[in-house]
């Protein structure tokens, strides 16, 4: 990095950017770390999120489509708003941090076929904000066998090692906890990404409190189709994907006869089914669920009633950001040269140090 003692430090503020699969928009968190040992303390200072415009929306939804040449220029394009909007940030709250850890937009998740492509030029957002910026924390996990994710579960290890589980409830869901000394982790099932499309058909970004799915009923056919997907045999370690949803689930969806509401109805009660049976079995649970649709009541309610979990968020701002403040975490580690990919939570052929540095 441009200051060469900077590793020696105890204390770094760190700015966290994260864009999940459900577009919701551009999640940027300042977080400053305090390493004790091997123990770390955080604190999420200023957070924001910032919602896309239309046009960035589709940009971003089409670019799996698009051509090769659409596909780099979006890239650096896309590098360059991020920079431009963790500029805006540091202005806006005179923050001084030393560097930035940016997940990026995810656009191929393709493990199996050993790659995984999420966009955003580092050296674009490092130019534009004059930070140096760690990005692409993926694609070294791949290169060993990976499956490149879920990477929050270092994070949760780390940083919040009093829970027995951590559930967050994003474009995916994934939970991560440990067993026999291990930390095991994977994506359990879609959330956001396919209650938001379902809300896209009614006009509506997504789904407010869950309202749409309590009104409807369950369509028992598709439900069963659903859970019978056979993704949901497979033992961990396994990661979801963009493509998996569109060419499983959502055909399942668009084939179904029932209302909208009726199909968002479905869908909770598929995600609460598919989420108890990753927690129900597992006794003295203590639960810490993160993430949007942590704001579904409706989905929280039936989760409660399938599991007996008596269920209660944690700060707003710990929900909304917790995603973007374990990146600025891995960024953390990448920067003290520290594994921060778990082989025991991919399935790769070793810890990796992951994540791609580059310099204003």
């Amino acid at each position: 990095m441009s200051n060469p003692g900077l590793k020696e430090n105890k204390r770094h503020t760190i700015l966290g950017v994260m864009s999940g699969t459900s577009l919701d928009g551009l999640d940027i968190a300042s977080c400053t770390f305090e390493i004790s040992g091997n123990a770390y303390k955080y604190v999420l200072n200023e957070c924001v999120t910032i919602p896309y415009t239309t046009e960035w929306r589709n940009r971003l939804a089409g670019l799996p489509k698009a051509g090769s040449r659409e596909y780099a220029a979006t890239h650096a394009a896309y590098g360059s708003y991020i920079g431009s909007m963790i500029l805006n940030f540091i202005m806006q709250y005179s923050i001084d941090a030393d560097f930035v850890a940016s997940h990026g937009h995810t656009i191929f998740h393709q493990p199996h076929h050993g790659f995984t492509a999420q966009i955003g030029d580092g050296a674009a957002i490092a130019a534009t904000c004059g930070l140096p910026v760690i990005s692409d924390f993926r694609s070294g996990d791949v290169a060993h066998g990976g499956q490149g994710a879920p990477l929050v579960p270092v994070g949760d290890e780390l940083l919040f090692g009093k829970y027995s589980h951590c559930l967050n409830l994003g474009g995916f869901a994934n939970i991560s906890y440990t067993a026999e000394g291990k930390r095991i982790a994977f994506d359990i099932c879609p959330v956001n990404y396919i209650l938001n499309h379902l809300a896209s058909l009614a006009g509506q970004v997504y789904d407010r409190d869950g309202g749409m799915a309590a009104s409807g009923n369950i369509d028992h056919m598709l439900l069963a189709k659903l859970n019978a997907l056979p993704f949901y045999t497979l033992a961990p370690p396994k990661s979801l994907g963009r493509e998996w949803v569109e060419n499983e689930v959502l055909p399942l969806f668009h084939a179904s006869d029932a209302s909208l509401n009726d199909l968002m109805s479905t869908a909770v009660e598929h995600i609460a089914l598919q989420l108890s049976n990753c927690i129900e079995p597992k006794m003295e649970t203590k639960l810490l669920i993160t993430g949007g649709g942590a704001y579904n009541h409706f989905l929280m309610r039936r989760l409660e009633s399938l599991t007996s979990l008596q269920i209660s968020l944690p700060e707003k701002k710990l929900v909304e950001f917790k995603e973007a403040l374990i990146f600025a975490f891995l960024g953390l580690l990448r920067f003290l040269e520290k594994p921060n990919c778990r082989s025991s939570v991919t399935g790769a052929s070793q810890d990796v140090c992951g994540g791609a540095i580059y310099l204003p």
